[in-house]
């Protein structure tokens, strides 16, 4: 884990009264550091196509690497007959890696930054995100902070609703309408700033999404708002899904690259 430079810092500077908290640069080479990141493993969510796997992570050059793969071997989990999604597939078609910090990190408010770059081909769905460490989804609450699919970037923020599914805060925005492939090619900075009053998702210092916190509170009855406790953040890169779209015609490797993730809070 690196240090972040005062020139590195942009919007975080001292003058807005943050301190930096936490962050991992990717300085090291090979797996992702085991004191930050722990694994997902299998087929996981969605109804997403790829079997994730530690291989696919991997630091090189102050980058984090996380590579999505099409490769073909047995799902060692199959099951025929399996009415679970996870089981009844034969075999494994595509592979990427998950990265969390659950149980190792967590953090209540605070400003939220990464820099990365995607690839927007058709069937990716590369994310990073945070979940809140108590409840059971929806109820834990569930921040986007970056999410791409189907041409689209999108800026979510979830809790539970009264029908107890998810009620989402969300905007969307089309890919084409920010650059494109031109636009996809660069690294870009996304950020959260979460307080006690409300969450704020920008790209590239620009706002995308804002939320106040008096309006995210469970609706099941429990009057628990998700976002006033501590949340651990996600990075992957999923293919197909239930979102994902269309893979038939997308090129692989695929890959989506961090330079960095920084948490700042407050002096």
């Amino acid at each position: 884990m690196g240090c972040a430079t005062q020139s590195g810092l942009g919007k975080t500077s001292e003058g807005d009264g943050y301190k930096l908290v936490w962050a991992d640069e990717f300085n090291k080479k090979g797996a992702p550091d085991t004191a930050n990141w722990r694994y997902e493993k299998g087929f996981t969510r969605n109804e997403e196509t790829q079997w994730y796997q530690e291989e696919n992570a991997t630091c090189e050059k102050g980058t984090l690497i996380i590579e999505g793969r099409k490769e073909t071997r047995p799902n060692p989990r199959y099951e025929a007959g399996s009415s679970d999604w996870r089981r009844n597939r034969k075999n494994i078609e595509y592979t990427s890696s998950s990265i969390n910090t659950s149980g190792k990190h967590s953090w209540q408010y605070g400003r939220f930054i990464m820099r990365g770059r995607i690839d927007i081909s058709s069937g990716l769905w590369p994310a990073w995100w945070t979940l809140g460490v108590v409840g059971r989804w929806p109820a834990n609450g569930e921040i986007d902070i970056m999410e791409y699919y189907r041409k689209k970037l999108l800026a979510n923020i979830a809790c539970i609703g009264a029908n107890k599914k998810a009620e989402w805060y969300s905007n969307t925005f089309a890919i084409d309408s920010i650059g494109g492939t031109k636009w996809a090619s660069k690294f870009h900075t996304w950020r959260m700033d979460w307080d006690e009053n409300a969450i704020a998702l920008y790209l590239d210092d620009q706002l995308l999404n804002k939320v106040e916190l008096t309006k995210l509170v469970n609706k099941d009855g429990s009057d628990v708002n998700p976002f006033k406790q501590p949340h651990y953040m996600l990075l992957n890169l999923a293919t197909g899904g239930m979102n994902g779209g269309d893979l038939s015609n997308t090129k692989f490797p695929n890959r989506f690259e961090v330079d960095y993730v920084r948490v700042y809070q407050k002096r």
